[in-house]
């Protein structure tokens, strides 16, 4: 009888081979998913799902508050760019004024522009490019008269080229000093937008109120930010008002100022968050403190301002509105968007800019920064017909004919005397 012989390896069954790489496929799979479980409940708890957070609605307290903090956060370096760049310009401006370099020339229109507009735009727009370089930008002057008078170019480069913040890491924010006289007529021209109802828009007046910087009067460095036709942040430096928001105007407030010794002062808004002021300094930026529109119980004892030159404004319908109201005080008169922060401020409450021609069309760098700094003061801002001011038409409030501002109290009021006065 042949010996059994044992099968050969190839008809061996393979069940167990296979069983035992299935079951340490499984092991293996499974301690992996505890593994991962472990890791994430251990140190990714919020990866794991958490019911309530989702199904729990947010109370309308968090909802608020986070609406504020958005909004408190919304254009704070725009804000910041803007106050430090006007508070840059402001000191040229003095410079200009204290050494009596008043040279003047004449453009299109035979508006004075003064050495200190040329070089107040150009350190502005430099701000501006170096931290918003997509912004559009539109400005009241261009360079093509520099470009043939070399004298005056020179010196205006002369003036600028020094010009910067005692505190180095905010002049550094702007761009340190400007690199060029050839780079400072490229610069200054880059204000040449159109404006319009669309994008981010500067509207720059570097300074606002020429006529009362060259006679030792009101002026300021105004610069707004509009973003799709809405004015969203507002700088205006004002060397020559007295800091104390408290002092009341007066008649000789338009005249034979000086900056200094008390006086010099920034105003600032971002629309939602409110507005502001600040001494004017020479590097970093002064401690602020917000600002607002006084109450005014009697309308006959309000304080009502006004332009100096007759030709920006009608002062006899003026004078009739005030008397319509009651109010026998005689107008302040002065230069510049200084009236609006004035009045946002409450050392005055009414700013009558009424039209003097029928066709004239008012500029927006006019009014951008100080029309935002009256609303959020809690002030109204209107055309002679209650309309607000439309900024998305171009480089002039094409949709509006002159300008009312006062508390938003007695804003119908006033609307209603000056209607009635002009016959609309």
């Amino acid at each position: 009888m042949d010996p059994v012989r044992p099968p050969d390896p190839v008809d061996r069954p393979s069940i167990r081979p296979l069983s035992l790489s299935r079951l340490v496929v499984c092991s293996t799979l499974m301690l992996g998913a505890s593994l991962i479980w472990t890791f994430k409940t251990r140190h990714l708890p919020h990866l794991v799902p958490v019911p309530q957070l989702v199904t729990t609605p947010p109370s309308t307290h968090a909802v608020s508050h986070l609406t504020t903090n958005l909004h408190t956060m919304a254009y704070q370096q725009e804000r910041l760019i803007a106050e430090l760049a006007v508070q840059r310009a402001t000191i040229l401006t003095q410079k200009v004024f204290n050494e009596k370099a008043k040279g003047t020339v004449s453009k299109d229109d035979k508006s004075p522009v003064t050495i200190g507009d040329f070089g107040a735009q150009a350190l502005i727009i430099q701000a501006i490019r170096k931290n918003f370089p997509n912004d559009e930008i539109v400005a009241e002057e261009e360079a093509s008269s520099l470009r043939t008078d070399k004298a005056l170019s020179a010196e205006i480069w002369r003036l600028v080229q020094d010009i910067k913040l005692e505190d180095p890491e905010s002049d550094a924010l702007l761009g340190g000093p400007l690199p060029s006289e050839v780079e400072m007529l490229d610069i200054i021209d880059q204000g040449k937008s159109a404006g319009g109802p669309k994008g981010r828009i500067w509207a720059l007046d570097p300074i606002d109120g020429t006529k009362g910087f060259l006679r030792g009067g009101q002026y300021a460095v105004c610069l707004g930010l509009m973003e799709d036709g809405d004015v969203k942040v507002g700088a205006i430096g004002c060397p020559n008002l007295p800091v104390n928001d408290a002092e009341t105007l007066s008649a000789s407030i338009g005249v034979d100022q000086t900056s200094g010794a008390g006086n010099g002062v920034l105003f600032s808004a971002v629309k939602g968050v409110g507005a502001a002021s600040r001494p004017l300094a020479a590097g970093k930026l002064a401690e602020s403190k917000p600002i607002s529109m006084r109450p005014v119980p009697d309308i006959a004892q309000a304080v009502f301002c006004e332009g100096v030159e007759a030709a920006h404004s009608a002062q006899g319908d003026n004078a009739a509105v005030a008397q319509l109201l009651g109010i026998t005080a005689p107008s302040v008169r002065l230069d510049s968007q200084a009236k609006y922060c004035s009045i946002a401020r409450g050392a005055g409450d009414i700013y009558l800019r009424l039209p003097v021609k029928k066709d004239y069309q008012e500029k927006i760098w006019d009014h951008a920064a100080g029309d935002l700094i009256v609303r959020e003061a809690g002030g109204q801002v209107t055309d002679i017909y209650g309309n607000t001011l439309d900024f998305s038409k171009g480089r002039t409030l094409a949709a509006n004919t002159g300008v009312v501002a006062a508390p938003k109290a007695i804003q119908d009021q006033v609307i209603g005397a000056v209607k009635k006065v002009l016959k609309l």
